[in-house]
């Protein structure tokens, strides 16, 4: 309970760094939000509606306020319907807890919002509509790094210093020097369109998509090729290459030589000794590239059309949709945030000298 709970405050103050820090960053951008939603259709009266409407007439300190509590799981709120902070239930998702004359108290999910370009479409919606699809990518890419790349450097340390071991550390090299874009226009152009009659992929696509005569969404999983691989290439390259380091440490230690002494065959040594101590580092590896792969797959899902939470972060950059840009921000770190706590659960399973405290 201490573990978890000193998590959870070391969570909540990086959310609210993180927080500040986008809520800042955006707020001081050129461009008024209220004429942003109201496009070319703007006039005095509808300008000032908006701006009371969103709070944006307000000083920026309180502008700020408007936004934590916003995002705030426990969040305070004005009794007067004409106030921003009304709890209105078609905006807030929640139940009130406490309620006075003059304020309400209430439980709710976070609420990031309303897009600007979406006709008022919520972030929250927009995010649980693109990011199962980036979730499916990254896990599918996560997976190809874990089996090849664990595969790789168990081969790689087995033959150290022999021609395979030599050829998987160039392979790997290569593999984390190339940029993901770059892999991603290549691979695209050369498996989707060069040898489009033998992979049958195409050269962009999404999870799902619409057949030629409109009559439904069907399921692509071949979409999810390209991309995945794309995605899985760097982290591949880094888990086979301390998949070998680690494993040939562990492999020098005295416990193991007693094992074969013991008469274990190596298989044995690996698989009962060995691999356990050694994944260590690699989960440390795992992840981190699978909570940056919630983010880096930005320009992975542009490239390859893939429907996903990256490809929505770009569209927003392009026409200034600052709450859609500032809620996935926020998932990202959470999630960032979680994994790392998962992680240090995995730690002490792997490793018993290793204490969660």
């Amino acid at each position: 309970m201490r573990y978890f709970l000193s998590k959870l405050w070391q969570a909540l103050l990086t959310l609210w760094g993180v927080t500040t820090v986008i809520f800042l960053l955006f707020t001081v951008l050129p461009g008024d939000p209220a004429r942003m939603m109201l496009d070319q259709n703007e006039d005095s009266a509808q300008l000032a509606a908006i701006k009371k409407k969103y709070g944006f007439d307000k000083p920026l300190s309180t502008q700020y306020v408007y936004y934590l509590n916003d995002i705030s799981p426990i969040s305070f709120h004005g009794n007067s319907p004409q106030g921003y902070t009304y709890f209105d239930t078609q905006k807030y998702n929640g139940v009130v807890l406490i309620k006075a004359s003059s304020f309400s108290v209430a439980l709710k999910t976070p609420y990031l919002r309303e897009s600007f370009q979406k006709n008022g479409k919520k972030v929250t919606e927009v995010i649980a509509d693109t990011l199962p699809n980036t979730m499916v990518l990254a896990i599918a890419a996560i997976f190809i790094a874990i089996t090849i790349g664990i595969s790789l450097g168990i081969l790689s340390a087995l033959y150290k210093d022999r021609w395979i071991d030599k050829l998987i550390q160039i392979t790997s090299t290569l593999g984390m020097s190339v940029p993901s874009f770059f892999s991603a226009i290549l691979f695209a152009w050369l498996f989707g369109f060069v040898l489009h009659r033998y992979t049958n992929l195409n050269m962009t696509g999404s999870l799902y998509a619409m057949d030629d005569f409109g009559e439904g969404i069907h399921l692509q999983l071949k979409n999810l090729l390209l991309p995945a691989i794309v995605l899985g290439i760097r982290p591949l390259a880094v888990v086979s290459q301390l998949m070998r380091n680690s494993l040939l440490e562990v492999l020098s230690q005295d416990y193991i030589r007693t094992a074969k002494a013991k008469g274990l065959s190596s298989y044995q040594v690996i698989k009962n000794h060995a691999l356990k101590n050694a994944l260590n580092p690699v989960i440390t590896a795992i992840s981190g590239w699978f909570a940056s792969m919630l983010a880096g797959a930005v320009f992975v899902e542009y490239i390859f059309g893939w429907n996903g939470l990256g490809k929505e972060i770009v569209d927003a950059l392009n026409t200034l949709d600052l709450p859609i840009i500032m809620g996935s921000v926020l998932i990202i770190a959470t999630m960032f945030i979680l994994i790392n706590i998962f992680v240090d659960i995995i730690y002490a399973w792997l490793d018993p000298r290793v204490q969660v405290r």
